[in-house]
């Protein structure tokens, strides 16, 4: 491993978070003797980030930690057109009104793992529409177009995609890297911004910000981005058989967010302890070391971390605690998602309306492979109709998604 001086890259290679750098000696330089501001951008498409994002948010946290400087940029303006940077097709178009409460809903997240405030060392969260909806066309054309080529930005892999796919790429996701690039120049004459960071698909985007800031401004500026994040098994991060892993609380249920970590993979639980949680590299080193069975309590030690840092120690202890008294005691815990019914239930409605699956159509599928239950019974029936007493009716949807069902006057 390279060693660096100052604390920033000392922190984020020994995490894991380095894939590629411009010119690191000169950002560890300037990072050894002086707080660098340093910005990531998300796209407000829905109310929620997912588990996805949460690589950036952590190098976000990270900057803070080591005494510099976050800023989070919210693309209220380019979330108008979309990133097409690697996508089959282009994004439905949002309102105002939606981008706004997007942006809102997702701020709820960041205030878990920033400051934010007007210190040195404080995030900001700023929105690039303050800048990009009063862009004049021929003006911005006139002073930054002339700095982009064509020819270079149609050998970027995520343009070549769509074009060698012959699928459309509109005129106006086209300018989605020169927007991008832009937003780089305005952030570093608004705030000193000396460093965009992100994922590896975002590298020619912020390659061209760099450029862009140096010939217009004559600002040295930095790159970083992050490593593909993917699973052992090869998948996605975030993406699962029961849909994405939402980090609003509104969006997913504290139990499943502590779930997902829960069930990671053995081979990749070392990685996520040192990419998503703060606990020290040395008891990392001796909870990956853990084999067989004790690997669980690293597990644990995960999924507890993780849900601790996005949702808050008290959700993080009750998801355990109900994981717990499910599992090893076979008893319903609080934390379990619940749905009041009368007197009845279809045990389709009952696994849709649990949100144990998305669709009646995937609750069937369920039944068919054998993987619904209620209570210790396997169901063959998609037209099972569950009579809930007093008692209640626990509900399972595969090994690790539980739910119950209560009498309408308990859930009411």
């Amino acid at each position: 491993m390279t060693e660096h001086t100052s604390d920033l890259l000392t922190l984020l290679a020994s995490r894991g978070y380095i894939h590629q750098l411009t010119d690191a000696a000169a950002l560890d330089a300037l990072a050894a003797k002086q707080v660098v501001p340093g910005y990531i951008g998300f796209d407000p498409t829905a109310p929620s980030l997912h588990v996805g994002s949460l690589v950036q948010i952590m190098m976000l946290r990270r900057m803070q930690q080591t005494g510099h400087k976050p800023i989070v940029l919210m693309g209220g303006g380019t979330g108008k057109i979309g990133d097409p940077s690697f996508k089959d097709e282009a994004r439905k178009l949002l309102t105002d009104e939606v981008i706004a409460d997007n942006i809102a809903s997702i701020k709820r997240v960041f205030e878990r793992f920033l400051t934010f405030g007007d210190g040195p060392s404080d995030a900001i969260m700023v929105d690039n529409a303050e800048w990009l909806d009063k862009l004049e066309y021929i003006p911005f054309l006139r002073e930054i177009g002339q700095h982009f080529s064509v020819n270079r930005m149609l050998s970027f892999d995520s343009v070549k995609l769509r074009l060698d796919r012959e699928q459309s790429l509109s005129f106006l996701e086209f300018n989605y890297m020169i927007l991008q690039g832009y937003d780089f120049l305005e952030l570093s004459r608004r705030f000193d911004c000396r460093l965009q960071m992100g994922g590896s698909d975002q590298w020619g985007n912020i390659v061209n910000g760099i450029e862009l800031t140096r010939r217009v401004a004559g600002e040295s500026v930095f790159g970083l981005t992050t490593p593909l994040i993917t699973t052992a098994d090869g998948g996605k991060m975030g993406k699962t058989m029961s849909g994405a892993i939402w980090l609003n609380e509104d969006a997913l249920p504290a139990y499943d967010y502590w779930q997902f970590w829960r069930n990671t993979d053995d081979r990749d639980v070392g990685r996520f302890l040192r990419l998503f949680t703060d606990l020290p590299l040395d008891e990392i080193a001796r909870l990956e070391a853990l084999e067989g069975a004790e690997i669980n309590a690293a597990k644990v030690a995960l999924a507890n971390a993780a849900t601790a840092l996005c949702r808050g120690e008290d959700s993080a202890r009750d998801a355990a605690e109900t994981a717990r008294k499910t599992f090893e005691e076979g008893a319903a815990g609080d934390a379990l998602p619940t749905l009041a019914v009368t007197g009845s239930i279809n045990i389709l409605d009952a696994l849709v309306g649990l949100g144990l699956v998305a669709s009646k159509g995937e609750a069937k599928r369920l039944i068919k492979g054998g993987g619904a239950r209620v209570g210790a019974d396997k169901v063959s029936d998609e037209g099972l109709v569950i009579t809930v007493g007093a008692e209640g009716v626990r509900i399972a949807a595969g090994k690790k998604h539980h739910g119950i069902l209560v009498p309408e006057s308990a859930g009411g």
